[in-house]
């Protein structure tokens, strides 16, 4: 139990410590990381340590960026919801869960001779 509780402590720290540096953002590139981010979350699943990485590079990008003196739209693009979308599809979703507990319910049902039939 203590292990769990160190390492609820230690997650929290680290998200504070990655919301400093949004933070440090100019107030577009943050306005758009947050808005991302939100949007990110609703495909998160299990405790959301794939999308906190993926934030991580958004946040690196986004700092390389503004470092560059570029406007968060130029890294982006205008179609801000396709980029994100591009951002969670390598990250284990809820419909990828959702899509592989149904694909092995039917195969240990039907057996995989049948479902591949």
């Amino acid at each position: 139990m203590l292990e769990i509780f160190k390492k609820m402590i230690g997650d929290k720290k680290e998200y504070k410590m990655m919301m400093a540096r949004v933070e440090a953002l100019p107030e577009d590139y943050q306005f758009v990381f947050k808005k991302i981010q939100n949007y990110m979350w609703n495909f998160s699943s299990g405790n959301g340590m794939d999308m906190l990485h993926m934030q991580y590079e958004l946040i690196d990008l986004f700092e390389a960026g503004a470092a560059e003196g570029r406007q968060v739209l130029e890294i982006t693009g205008d179609d801000v919801a396709s980029f994100a979308d591009e951002l969670v599809a390598n990250a284990k979703t809820y419909m990828v869960k959702y899509r592989e507990d149904l694909n092995q319910s039917i195969k240990e049902r039907l057996g995989k001779n049948k479902f591949n039939q």
